[in-house]
């Protein structure tokens, strides 16, 4: 798998979905404890913290609470961390150095990307391609609950016939719906 493309792509799909966040930085989003700029703050901040990953090699995680990154065009702000990280991760060896955690920061804009959407009232339809990969990339690998923490709430049951959206969010713990 190409996680470089994978996150271009996931976080190109999310940076859709941030013009209508400006406007609806004190609103709620799925993920309970966040507001969206609590949400938009955390995925300018994981892509900080991969971009030192990626650089100097993973230390820790992403802030938490994150720091306050959004100023008064959140779509900007993500948009400057989006280019910001993809221009480290192409450089030679980024990739590799960022190991693990670069698949992990693709599945991350793409859920986050659907909470923004639906927290503003937009389409939260994610290119199939990609939530069939996000889910690939994390089924069964957080089943420990000590493992879910925050971000991932415990795992909601959905038919095997599911779309894959729907498994991926499930098992991110969010409802499809």
């Amino acid at each position: 798998m190409d996680f470089v493309d994978l996150f271009d792509r996931s976080s190109a799909w999310a940076a859709r979905k941030m013009p209508s966040s400006t406007d609806a930085l004190d609103g709620s989003t799925p993920c309970e404890e966040w507001n969206v700029r609590a949400l938009v703050n955390h995925m300018i901040e994981v892509q900080h913290w991969l971009r030192g990953a990626a650089t100097e090699g993973a230390s820790g995680g992403p802030a938490d609470p994150p720091p306050d990154r959004v100023g008064t065009d959140a779509a900007a702000d993500y948009e400057a961390a989006r280019q910001g990280t993809l221009a480290v991760l192409r450089e030679p060896g980024a990739a590799e150095k960022a190991g693990m955690f670069l698949g992990i920061c693709f599945v991350d804009q793409l859920m986050h990307g659907w909470d923004v959407a639906k927290a503003t009232g937009q389409d939260a339809t994610m290119p199939e391609d990609l939530a069939a990969t996000a889910f690939s990339v994390i089924d069964g690998r957080m089943d420990d609950p000590s493992m879910r923490g925050k971000n991932f709430k415990p795992r909601i049951e959905v038919p095997d016939d599911a779309p894959v959206q729907h498994k991926l969010l499930a098992y991110g713990g969010r409802g499809p719906q």
